[in-house]
């Protein structure tokens, strides 16, 4: 075992975040409340959005968004089978059905190609997911919704601060849902946002995210509130506290030198990987802007002597974090039980899985991280090349 060690993941905290922390633990209000709104406030703005809703999860984020769009049992939700757990699973909470649709071999976004085929008269929306932060081919997804009468609600976990065509990711869809979970580029620990220029979609995600309730729950507690309250639907329990936004606001502030830091890793694993005709890179689209919250390497398993999964434990071996983004819906045991999926059905999804590895790329990675990455990388292709 090597003696350098580089997980796959640390979060940036620095000393901002722990003052803002201490400054709401301090101030008695906790809970949803004033840190939480100017956090909305700050997030659409950088993301060119008129309104944003803050969550406890981007899944929660998913759910109030297809509530919002009034996704009932019946309905068919279009989303890619290359994604993680949540983005279909929103939509069996609403007994609608999850339509999976295959990935582009290249950036493992959703197959615009084979989108137009899975729509029928009960689909309701698609959700594209931007995956690694490499945007979706926006105007492909949009134009086939537009002809058919669907919603657009993008599923942006990994794509902040993504860009396409030169706008932000947030609004260019109906509805866009971010996820600020430990890993991500931005993070409050856990937590979400949806973001729209749609007002009214906008008050009914936020009434969502607090049982339902018609006013604000924490202008009841404030000086400008009243005990005073009523339901107006069976809401969720969704709503993101002062503490976890007040880590966001300053994780904003910093998500310029967050990305630059990303960038830089990804140039570098690029040209030092170039060489090596064992390895499929990945690509920044053209008039793209790639978030790079992942880095997924694609193995050429005809000329290497090893599986992915061995290349893994390689890694781990020299102290190299690893993972894999993700085991497409399809294999799941209840995908494959409830729609009888087999590998078939999905076949591109189905053989760039099995040669997948996700590579740490983190701001805090230093440059003899990196480097360490790049020799151990670099040392275990020239092992086991045939």
């Amino acid at each position: 075992m090597s003696e350098h060690q580089v997980p796959f993941h640390l979060p940036d905290i620095g000393k901002e975040e722990i003052s803002a922390v201490t400054e709401v633990l301090q101030s008695g209000w906790l809970t949803t409340g004033q840190k939480v709104r100017q956090f909305e406030e700050h997030f659409a703005a950088q993301v060119g959005a008129e309104y944003a809703v803050a969550t406890n999860s981007c899944t929660a984020a998913l759910h109030v968004a297809l509530e919002a769009l009034g996704v009932q049992e019946g309905d068919e939700i279009i989303v890619p089978t290359m994604t993680f757990a949540a983005t279909a699973e929103v939509v069996a909470y609403f007994k609608a059905t999850p339509v999976l649709v295959d990935c582009d071999p290249i950036t493992l976004n959703l197959d615009v190609a084979a989108l137009s085929a899975k729509i029928t008269r009960r689909t309701k929306a698609v959700i594209p997911v931007h995956f690694a932060g490499q945007p979706c081919d926006m105007q492909g997804i949009l134009e086939a919704a537009a002809s058919h009468g669907l919603a657009v609600v993008e599923d942006a976990a990994h794509a902040f601060p993504s860009s396409y065509r030169g706008k932000p990711v947030g609004a260019l869809g109906d509805i866009t849902c971010f996820s600020f979970y430990a890993t991500k580029t931005l993070t409050t620990g856990e937590g979400g946002m949806a973001t729209t220029n749609n007002q009214a979609r906008a008050e009914r995600m936020r009434r969502m995210t607090l049982h339902g309730i018609t006013r604000d729950a924490w202008m009841r507690y404030s000086d400008a509130g009243s005990w005073y309250y009523e339901i107006g639907a069976p809401g969720y329990k969704y709503n993101l506290t002062d503490i976890a936004a007040a880590i966001g606001i300053e994780q904003l502030a910093k998500a310029g030198r967050f990305l630059e830091a990303r960038r830089k890793i990804a140039a570098a694993y690029n040209s030092e990987f170039a060489d090596l005709p064992e390895l499929r890179l990945p690509l920044e689209s053209p008039g793209s802007g790639h978030s790079w919250h992942l880095y997924v390497i694609q193995l050429d398993l005809h000329s290497l002597r090893i599986s992915r999964n061995g290349f893994i434990e390689a890694l781990k071996k020299s102290g190299v974090g690893a993972s894999v983004h993700f085991i497409p819906l399809h294999l799941h045991p209840y995908y494959r039980s409830r729609f009888g999926f087999t590998p078939a059905d999905f076949p591109v999804a189905s053989e760039t899985f099995e040669r997948i590895v996700s590579l740490p790329i983190y701001p805090r990675m230093t440059d003899a991280d990196i480097r360490h990455v790049i020799e151990s990388v670099r040392t275990i292709v020239a092992e086991y090349r045939r």
